[in-house]
């Protein structure tokens, strides 16, 4: 695994962590708005920037660096179930958190009112399937989908690299600007979907069948399976417990 690969997994375990800690908080936050009639307004105005300055940016982060691995790997998108099952999830969370649980947010701290019970389940249930995720990531359970068409292989350090500093970007900028702004990692999944799956489908190594050579000697013996010794690397919706490639059938 090269340098930037594991940057952008560290950067994945990162965000990820921030999303669900930062959700907890949230929920803690929201609560108190609630069984605290002095210090509700305090609390959601709380709230509102850790929403604001962290959860979105984290949120955001979290995704692209998901994504991104997903699709520069041979894990794919939809390639397993357990990936595709964490990438739903994290569309969903994505929806109700920006379009429904922000604007809320927003609109509880300028009314100078105390949350709503559905806030603090929602926040609540953000953190548990962030949980969720992270049990995805290390039992891997179910088997591929039926759009599983073969490997595809694995892309250059470039797109590492690319990926890792433009999710590293969007994050200062959103400390910048105040709010989530992924100005920089929605172009670079754009290009990454578009051509480093263009890159696979022409690729003769897509199929995940690479001929090995062998001697006469070793001829008609079987080659022991690799064993996969990485240590745990994600949390977010595409870092796997395993950050490696998936093992060639054969």
């Amino acid at each position: 695994m090269t340098t930037w690969r594991r940057l952008l997994v560290w950067l994945h375990v990162l965000t990820s962590f921030a999303w669900m800690s930062t959700a907890l908080g949230l929920a803690v936050l929201l609560m108190l708005s609630r069984d605290d009639p002095a210090r509700a307004s305090a609390a959601v105005d709380m709230a509102h920037v850790l929403d604001m300055r962290l959860l979105a940016p984290a949120a955001n982060g979290s995704a692209a660096t998901g994504i991104l691995l997903a699709l520069a790997t041979p894990w794919g998108l939809v390639r397993h179930w357990w990936v595709a099952a964490k990438f739903g999830i994290t569309l969903v969370q994505l929806y109700v958190g920006i379009a429904i649980l922000s604007v809320q947010l927003g609109a509880t701290d300028a009314a100078n009112a105390p949350a709503t019970g559905a806030m603090v389940a929602a926040a609540a249930c953000m953190a548990g399937a962030i949980a969720f995720q992270a049990w995805l990531s290390i039992a891997k359970p179910w088997r591929t989908t039926p759009l599983d068409r073969g490997r595809f292989p694995t892309a250059g350090r470039g797109w590492f690299a690319a990926g890792f500093l433009a999710v590293a970007g969007d994050l200062a900028l959103s400390q910048v600007l105040g709010f989530p702004s992924p100005l920089l990692s929605v172009p670079m999944l754009l290009g990454a979907l578009v051509w480093l799956r263009l890159v696979g489908a022409i690729s003769p190594a897509r199929g995940g069948r690479t001929p090995a050579r062998r001697s006469p000697r070793t001829a008609g013996t079987r080659t022991p399976a690799r064993r996969d010794t990485a240590t745990p690397a994600g949390a977010g919706f595409a870092g796997s417990a395993r950050h490696a490639d998936p093992p060639t059938r054969t």
